[in-house]
Formats: structure tokens, sequence, C-alpha cells
């Protein structure tokens, strides 16, 4: 399975739902947005399911990766998870969203904002 995208990513947070914790099996999911033109799958194909009603997620059909989350309310986008990236480090997360599903055990301290729900929620706090 491989994917290409291209140009600069319009962000790159954190998320912390209880969905993106379930899919990664980890505290929180890095991940970069890209306008979807941008991004195509160049070999293989992902296995797909809707987690739920508005958002279809991809992984690896062979390793079992999480590799993308599509909202089809705004399907113009596409959030790629920053660790499925060959280059993992390339886009430095700047914000949490999803901080009221955190975990009471994960401690955040990098100074990031935080958002309760999603950044249109409004920030919460600096971590």
């Amino acid at each position: 399975m491989r994917y290409r995208v291209h140009g600069e990513p319009e962000a790159s947070g954190i998320c912390h739902c209880e969905t993106c914790r379930r899919i990664a099996s980890a505290p929180s999911l890095p991940f970069v947005v890209f306008r979807a033109e941008q991004f195509a799958i160049i070999r293989g194909r992902p296995v797909e399911f809707r987690s739920s009603p508005p958002v279809i997620r991809s992984f690896c059909g062979t390793c079992g990766s999480p590799l993308t989350y599509r909202n089809t309310q705004g399907a113009d986008r596409i959030d790629i998870m920053t660790c499925s990236l060959d280059d993992s480090q390339a886009f430095t997360p700047t914000f949490h969203v999803w901080a009221s599903d955190k975990l009471d055990w994960d401690r955040v301290s990098d100074g990031l904002p935080l958002y309760l729900t999603t950044r249109k929620s409004g920030r919460v706090s600096s971590s």
C-alpha cells in the first residue's frame, strides 16, 4: 500500500477522541490535513469503514496501520495519519483536539493549544 501527497498541509494536530484512540490503540493520534486533490493512492487499495455516520476511515489491509480520515460533510479535505508518512517528522503538530475525551493519565505538556472538541469549538487552554 502506497500513497502520495504533495503540497503544504492546511493543519497538523493531535486528536484525543475515543474513536481515534481505539483505531490507533494509542492515547492519541497525530494527523495532517490536506486538500483531497493533494492525495492519491499509487499502489494497493486501503480498507475503508464508517466509524460514524459522516466519517470514513481507511487503513492498510496488510499491516493494519490507520491511514486516513474523511468527513463526508467536508469531502474536499482529508486527514492523513502523520505516522503513516514516510517522514513522520515532516509536519509538527500545532494543536490538540478532543481534549474532552483525553485519558485522565495522558498528561499533555507540550504547550500547544487544547480544544475541547474541534478547533471551531474554541480553545480550552494551553497544554
